[in-house]
């Protein structure tokens, strides 16, 4: 029977324990990079080899030198409650055929949360189990024990950087732990690795090489550097996305040796300084390994206007980087499952792109968990509620009615925690936070965590879309007084919204009540209230979007909003909900194309990736260029040009309206559980659709 492993605890007793992310209030942790290796013997190759493993924090795994995941399965996790150990844990499964009569595993694991996604137990630890399948029938199994060697790497010192003057220690035996992980094997595979690029540089000695690589887009991957020398080679890398440099490397090689990134990075180039000051050539080898969720497929939309295809070409391109073990809200950030929001909004991008939601199935599964282990809290409280529409369209695209079982605690924490934030007039008055409605600063004011003046609007109007979505989940789990008490909640809400946060005369929302917040409630992320009464863009669309007025009130309302500028900017993440609005509210021909300026306007400025805002929040903040909330364009804009409805779970049954919003034509693919949907429209020729047999159309 497998055991997880690790360094003895005799001989390194400094090297054991680790805090739980990079957010724990425990302290700085321990920095340990160390290797297993074990080679297993067989008459002959195996037919196939099947594997379970994870490790704890990081780890690269390899056998017989060829490339099997990096790992593990990340757990999710909030901002919230990182003075704990997390209450799961994931492996990974993998089966693949050597072609060799043994096997050679290589596994370098480091024990140390570096990016927000990662989560430790608070110890280091390294676990395969495996079974070997040969054409007679016959399996052998082997596992991680006590016969796995282990060496200490003092050379990895910290991250990003590696001394190879440090020598590492000579192997020994493996430790087994106790099993505080107990791993589930998590229901995705390993995330694909691709060699992309690799740069080689003969140095005579004295000999110093600088120089820039930039790459065509912006890509998600490892570093590797391999070193040919006879003394003292440093090679230092730093990288960028756009022109703002980071630090991505820095190594020091004394003889043959390799350097294994275990760092994910998010580059659109490379700063590359190489000096050889030993009294021999040397030859360096850097390579970076791409890594993304597999793609089994991508649909396409095409268009008349070119700077659109290249828009949409950009927003797929950046989500699938920011599909890893877990949606990320950029490659770059790597924050966790808390960012809701962000990972909303990939998934209805799946919906005209990949059409693999199994990663999108597990992120909504661990948010629960989440959840339940909090009480129903998220730190964003924003996205605690935007959470119940994720589920709801997943189930909605997938017809996996399992998502809407499994989560359905969550909810009912959800719920039962927002009833304790309501005020005698029956709005949100005493949440933790009215975080987050978007990245500007009014005023000097954050509106990521703004005081109820710039928040109070937007989560109440988050939660009665929240209300009146929950009741239709409730209702397709065929638990009809949950739902009707839901819809009341809902009427009750909508009415304190109108009689609190409108202004008649203005004929506006405004963004909150200048009422002072209680003394126990303000803190970091809870601001003192101000005095002025804030009208912006954001509540205004919300109250579209969540559908609080009629139809002809919203159009109304959105029409003001559009020419109305000082109601304040709009960055990509709220974007999507402006252009949902008008949708909804049958104004998608007018705006969509107007509103997608903007993107063009970025893409001009930088075509690699999809920057993180439009507007710049403060001087000293830079953008990402690596951000997928900025992506709804490629689930806007063919939604729009479909005009897709989705009238039962699934794609079982469906509305196809198609629109051209003045385009000359419009070729949209939509995957869908049975095959792809094809919409060819053009003035010239009219419309053509071509649906699986699956599909039942309704006019």
């Amino acid at each position: 029977m497998s055991s997880w492993i690790w360094l003895p605890k005799k001989e390194y007793p400094n090297n054991q324990n680790t805090f739980y992310n990079s957010l724990s209030p425990q302290g700085d942790g321990n920095y340990t990079v160390c290797s297993f290796n074990k080679r297993y013997y067989f008459r002959q190759a195996p037919k196939f080899v099947e594997i379970i493993f994870s490790g704890d924090t990081a780890f690269y795994l390899t056998c017989n030198g060829e490339d099997i995941a990096r790992g593990p399965a990340y757990s999710g996790g909030d901002f919230l409650n990182n003075d704990k150990a997390r209450s799961d844990y994931y492996s990974f499964k993998k089966r693949f055929s050597p072609k060799e009569s043994y096997l050679d595993f290589f596994a370098l694991v480091r024990m140390k949360p570096y990016h927000l996604s990662e989560y430790s137990k608070g110890f280091g630890g390294f676990y395969l189990s495996g079974v070997a399948y040969f054409e007679n029938g016959e399996r052998i199994e082997f596992g991680t024990d006590n016969s796995w060697d282990v060496t200490y790497l003092p050379s990895y010192n910290q991250p990003k950087c590696y001394d190879g003057s440090v020598k590492s220690d000579a192997p020994v035996k493996a430790e087994a732990k106790t099993d505080i992980w107990c791993a589930e094997v998590a229901p995705i595979p390993p995330c694909t690795l691709e060699k992309f690029v690799t740069y080689t540089y003969k140095l005579t000695n004295g000999e110093s090489i600088k120089e820039t690589r930039e790459l065509d887009k912006v890509y998600a991957g490892f570093l590797k550097i391999k070193a040919k020398a006879k003394g003292c080679v440093t090679v230092n890398i730093n990288a960028f996305e756009r022109e703002e440099r980071y630090f991505l490397a820095y190594c020091n090689f004394t003889e043959i040796s390799e350097y294994y990134s275990l760092e994910l990075a998010s580059v659109g180039g490379f700063d590359i300084e190489i000096s050889n000051q030993s009294k021999d050539d040397a030859e360096i080898e850097i390579s970076f390994d791409t890594s993304f969720y597999p793609v089994y497929r991508c649909a396409k939309t095409e268009v008349s206007d070119k700077e659109l295809n290249q828009l949409l070409e950009i927003c797929s391109h950046t989500l699938k980087y920011c599909r890893q073990s877990h949606h990320l809200d950029s490659p770059k950030h790597s924050e966790p499952l808390a960012c809701v929001g962000d990972y909303y909004i990939e998934m209805l991008m799946t919906a005209f792109s990949y059409g693999d939601f199994s990663l999108c199935e597990f992120d909504i599964l661990r948010i629960a968990k989440t959840m339940e282990d909090n009480d129903g809290r998220l730190f964003h409280t924003t996205y605690s509620l935007i959470f119940v529409d994720m589920i709801y369209e997943c189930y909605m695209l997938t017809g996996n009615k399992d998502l809407l079982i499994k989560s359905k605690r969550a909810l009912d924490l959800l719920f039962a925690r927002f009833k304790t934030y309501m005020g005698e007039n029956g709005l949100v008055e005493a949440p933790p936070d009215y975080m987050f409605i978007d990245w500007l600063f009014p005023d000097g004011i954050s509106t990521h965590h703004p005081p109820k003046a710039l928040g109070q609007a937007c989560l109440n109007l988050f939660l009665y879309s929240a209300l009146k979505t929950g009741a239709k989940i409730y209702e397709a789990l065929s638990l009809s007084e949950n739902a009707n008490a839901l819809k009341t909640d809902a009427q009750r809400l909508k009415i304190a919204i109108l009689d609190n946060l409108y202004d008649k005369e203005r004929g506006l929302f405004f963004e909150g009540l200048n009422t002072e917040t209680p003394k126990e409630l303000l803190g970091q992320y809870m601001p003192r209230n101000v005095e002025k009464r804030y009208y912006r863009r954001h509540a205004n669309i919300l109250a579209c979007y969540a559908g609080i007025l009629n139809k002809d009130e919203s159009k109304k309302l959105l029409e003001k909003v559009y020419n109305d500028n000082s109601l304040g900017e709009v960055q990509p993440y709220f974007m999507h909900f402006w252009l949902e609005a008008i949708l909804r509210n049958g104004l998608a021909d007018k705006y969509t194309l107007p509103l997608l300026e903007l993107w063009k306007k970025s893409i001009r400025e930088c075509p690699k990736g999809l920057v993180e805002g439009f507007y710049p929040p403060e001087p000293t903040y830079k953008f990402d260029y690596s951000h997928a909330w900025g992506g709804t364009p490629l689930y806007s804009l063919p939604l729009a040009l479909s005009g897709l409805e989705i009238l039962e779970a699934g794609y079982k049954k469906i509305r196809l309206h198609p629109n051209l919003l003045s385009l000359d034509f419009a070729h949209i693919e939509i995957p869908t559980p049975y095959g792809i949907i094809s919409i060819k429209n053009s003035r010239e020729n009219g419309v053509k659709i071509t649906v699986p047999d699956e599909i039942t159309i309704v006019d």
